[in-house]
């Protein structure tokens, strides 16, 4: 498993267990004393923090892996140019014959 992959599952639990935690909020501020109240309050707190972080983190390695990317196709076009218009004509040819098509 990708380690982008694990950073999004681990994030969706994360927001889940935010969830959880809402509706056992929603609850307890009709249910139970305040001291569980602030508990449950802070610790939701805590969550979202560490999700906002981990998302922020995600999408810094998106930015930088996009980044690489255009870098690497840039490296590419400059060291192959008629195998990158080669490229770009065959795919530009598959586009216009199945949009002909509709």
């Amino acid at each position: 498993m990708s380690d982008a992959t694990q950073a999004k599952e681990k994030l969706a639990a994360d927001f889940r267990a935010v969830m959880t935690d809402i509706d056992a909020l929603m609850t307890a501020t009709t249910n139970k004393a305040d001291g569980e109240v602030k508990a449950l309050r802070s610790r939701i707190s805590e969550r979202l923090d560490g999700a906002k972080e981990k998302l922020l983190d995600a999408q810094h390695e998106a930015i930088q892996r996009a980044k690489d990317a255009a870098t690497a196709t840039d490296d590419y076009v400059h060291a192959n140019p008629w195998q990158a218009i080669g490229a770009a004509a065959a795919v530009g040819l598959a586009l216009g014959v199945l949009i002909g098509r509709r």
